[in-house]
């Protein structure tokens, strides 16, 4: 009997399935049974996060059904790989492509005493019908506990894809850093990030292929071979976080954002969804579970989006709007409220041109708020009545016919049970394999040295269009524009530190400073932007990194880029231009952006106008025919320009200037090694307290031809709350950035707050700085009369309060921070105070968020 999509209570389901569909008889099925768990305190179900994905619901075993029909026997697969059973938990099966095999993740029950950190790992497993054979793939010990090992998929040449702690690649760059070596927490800084790993069948091999300072989950291998899987964009918190589609060949490169970015209200203004669990279909959609990261009941929505023909649910990969994406059931509904339509958990297509998937399912179910618990089936009237609350679901298997809107019954569900993850062991056909890539010549050279290469057409192209001052190809000659006249001059390239959990370094969150949101930042190094806003530049490989576009001072021009890019050594990824984070544009996606706005040479063999001579072809940039020339630039810590273009017998060249911490009387922030051989290892590293402040107290005097001192820079000579006496006085400009802690904040030094943060202004009362008060406006009042309370000369009494004053400085960059960097430019009261490098170093800290330290094992230990 099929049962309609319509709500009922657990007493309610039933039916006797098909038993001659072909596909219900012949095939058999695995899936996962698990108890509800319930808080021994209110008693309320035990829910699941999304960003926990090591999360672990003892109880679960793994069953196999030789068919899918409700009456056939299960048989428990997975109790017998431990001593304690029932304390384990299973999850994420992938079956073989020729349908004989599932690997999946499972964990041993807990050791009773044990730390967290001596538990039980999440481990792959794979069982194989052909021998009744149950394996763990990492076979020794060590190897398997090195990581919380998921979500793994079958790849067409037998290896396998999954998601894990483990972060192989990347601890290895935390020793070249100088770091021990540790699994880095994801950007909210709660549990380590789970990013992709492909290794061999028998468990050998283990390769990182994706760099996410995020998690990245639940891979799926598509029919072209490249790997689709649900990233969580978090970088610097921004408006769109959330986990959307990527997808990436299985050697790492190819590395492109699919679907969802701007898509995460597509459900409920109310409730952000999350693009999860991806899934091939018939019809070539996907099929993904929206949900969102927390949930108390486990449900999603089930919906197929076209990541084919879309980029977002309502933006077609041609800019077009349309709709993307369709719920597979109507009439669910997500978030706070009681879903009439029930709940669903997991969906698995049967992939057999039929349009039907294996569903989790719970009907609706609710009780009273203040009855004796009776669980009663949900009508309009209940759900829409606040005398009744959702009551724990009961999640059953199902066979969904999406065509016709029914549903048969496979595993009847249970009350306090789940059953969950049907997969159905059927033969499919191989996907396309993608062999790894292969590089030749400057590119194989690079690959050996640890490098990939960042091309970009034109940074003057934001999303197609053309932001030059007077098009891109004019703009490019100097016959036009001065090349001193250039808004844009360098490409910085930034790169998120790892942040260790508290057994590796225990910091307070004091060490990032005024904001947290760009957690901590190192700089990979500087390039010179092309007169035509072209790159072309080697970066280290296997590393997350962002980039600013700078202008001569070395001051971002923009908002920051808040989606990480990753290289793999060799590979070179090529954009058209940059992207407005406000923008509905899409990016990230090579056939979703804008056409580049930017032709290149408009001929092959007659240089750039009014440049030197070189071997153009057309269609090139200018860093194209550069590294044609001359190889592709390298990053440099310093800010260098040298007009290597303009030809000097027709036009004048640019001013060469360099921005060296070569010129700085402070400490650099780059190890004495770097100083001459940037190489793959170098970090620009700022730390306020080593760096930055020391810049105030630096002896400043003002020298006459004589060599006579006539006037004394010195910062602290004026800000400081004391004289040279010891005498107290007010700061001048009421910017105190003398020497010792914040009485606000005591992991700070005073100077620091004084600049980041709002203060009161001060005068002084005799010898003493007192905050100064003027009145509000308001006078005091009884509490219960509300009459004013006067003063012994009968007179009202003002209420009173300090006076703000603004910082100087601002987390969000330097073309954020003009109250200070005013004061030092042609005209201010401070022109010359400090030199170009000092100001450049100033900037580039402010741009990459102002943190206190950017060196967690810099800050001091908790």
């Amino acid at each position: 009997m099929a049962t309609a999509l319509l709500t009922g209570c657990l007493a309610g389901t039933g039916g006797d399935g098909a038993a001659t569909d072909p596909v219900v008889v012949e095939n058999p099925l695995m899936y996962v049974e698990r108890p509800l768990l319930f808080d021994e305190n209110n008693g309320m179900l035990i829910g699941d996060n999304i960003a926990e994905p090591a999360g672990f619901r003892p109880g679960a075993r793994l069953f196999l059904k030789n068919s899918a029909a409700p009456d056939a026997p299960a048989r428990d697969i997975s109790s017998r790989a431990f001593t304690s059973p029932l304390r384990y938990d299973v999850k994420d099966l992938n079956v073989s492509f020729d349908g004989t095999r599932v690997v999946f993740a499972m964990r041993a029950p807990e050791i009773e005493g044990a730390d967290e950190e001596d538990q039980p790992t999440w481990n792959i497993w794979e069982y194989d019908t052909t021998d009744d054979s149950l394996t763990r793939l990492i076979s020794s010990d060590v190897t398997a506990e090195e990581g919380q090992d998921i979500a793994p998929a079958y790849l067409p040449d037998g290896r396998i894809v999954f998601s894990t702690t483990r972060q192989r690649a990347s601890r290895a760059i935390l020793l070249d850093e100088g770091k021990p070596q540790y699994a880095a927490l994801e950007e909210e800084r709660d549990v380590p990030a789970f990013v992709l790993h492909v290794m061999d069948a028998d468990g050998e091999n283990i390769q990182q292929i994706t760099f996410n300072q995020s998690h990245d989950l639940d891979p799926l291998v598509q029919d072209n071979g490249k790997i689709l899987f649900s990233r969580w964009d978090n970088a610097g918190q921004t408006q769109n976080n959330g986990f959307n589609l990527y997808q990436v060949n299985p050697d790492g490169t190819g590395l492109s954002y699919v679907f969802g970015r701007h898509s995460h209200d597509s459900v409920s203004g109310d409730t952000a969804v999350q693009y999860l669990r991806p899934r091939l279909t018939d019809t070539g959609r996907i099929l993904t579970e929206l949900r969102p990261l927390e949930s108390d009941d486990f449900a999603a929505i089930p919906t197929t989006v076209d990541t084919s023909g879309f980029v977002e649910a309502d933006l077609a990969v041609d800019g077009s709007s349309g709709s993307g994406q369709g719920a597979l059931v109507s009439g669910l509904s997500i978030g706070d409220g009681i879903s009439l339509g029930g709940n669903y958990g997991s969906v698995s297509p049967l992939l057999d041109g039929s349009n039907r998937y294996l569903v989790s399912w719970s009907p609706c179910r609710v009780r009273l708020v203040n009855g004796d618990g009776t669980i009663v089936n949900c009508t309009a009237d209940r759900v829409a009545s606040a005398a009744y609350e959702a009551a724990p679901p009961v999640y059953g298997l199902w066979l969904l016919d999406a065509a016709t809107g029914t549903q048969r019954p496979i595993q009847r569900p249970a009350e306090g049970r789940q059953f969950d993850e049907a997969v159905l062991l059927r033969q499919r056909s191989l996907p396309d394999f993608i062999p790894e890539a292969q590089y030749f010549d400057e590119e194989a050279a690079l690959a050996n040295d640890g490098y990939g290469v960042l091309e970009i057409r034109s940074v003057y192209d934001v999303d197609g269009l053309d932001t030059s001052p007077l098009g891109i190809a004019q703009t490019a000659d100097p016959g036009q524009r001065s090349p001193d006249n250039l808004p844009v001059r360098f490409l910085r390239i930034e790169k998120p530190v790892s942040i260790p959990g508290e057994e590796v370094r225990d910091f307070d969150n004091t060490a990032f400073g005024r904001s947290a949101n760009q957690s901590m930042r190192e700089i990979l190094g500087y390039v010179p932007i092309e007169p035509d806003g072209s790159v072309r530049v080697a970066v280290p490989a296997n590393v997350a990194f962002a980039i600013s576009v700078l202008d001569d001072q070395g001051q971002r021009i923009g908002a920051r880029h808040q989606n990480w890019l990753n290289l793999r050594a060799g590979e070179t990824v090529t954009c058209n231009g940059c992207h407005n984070p406000g923008s509905g544009v899409p990016h990230g996606r090579p056939d979703a952006s804008p056409p580049s706005v930017y032709d290149g040479a408009p001929t092959t063999g007659v240089p750039f106008p009014n440049t030197e001579p070189g071997l153009v072809d057309m269609g090139d940039t200018m860093a194209q025919t550069w590294a044609r020339i001359n190889g592709t630039r390298t990053l440099s810590p310093n800010l260098i320009y040298e007009d290597q273009w303009t030809d000097a017998v027709a036009e004048t060249p640019g001013t060469p200037f360099t921005l060296s911490y070569a010129d700085l009387g402070t400490e650099d922030p780059i190890l004495p090694e770097c100083e001459e051989n940037w190489a793959r290892a170098c970090r620009i590293v700022i730390n306020y307290e080593d760096h930055i402040h020391p810049l105030w107290d630096l002896n400043r005097p003002v020298l006459n031809e004589a060599e006579e001192q006539i006037d004394d820079y010195t910062c602290t000579g004026c800000h400081s709350n004391q004289d040279a006496a010891e005498a107290a006085m007010v700061p001048d400009g009421q910017l105190d950035l003398s020497n010792g802690p914040s009485p606000d904040e005591p992991d700070h030094f005073k100077a620091y707050r004084e600049l980041m943060f709002n203060d009161n202004r001060q005068i002084l009362d005799g010898a003493t700085l007192v905050d100064e008060l003027e009145p509000t406006g308001e006078i005091l009042r009884d509490d219960e009369t509300g009459e004013p309370i006067l003063d012994e000369n009968g007179d009202e009494i003002p209420i009173l309060a300090p006076i703000n004053v603004p910082p100087s400085m601002n987390v969000n960059g330097a073309q954020a921070s003009n109250r200070f960097f005013n004061m030092f430019r042609a005209g201010g009261d401070h022109e010359d105070f400090l030199t170009p490098a000092e100001l450049r170093l100033i900037s580039e800290w402010l741009d990459i968020g102002g943190q206190y330290y950017n060196n967690p094992f810099d800050a001091p230990a908790d």
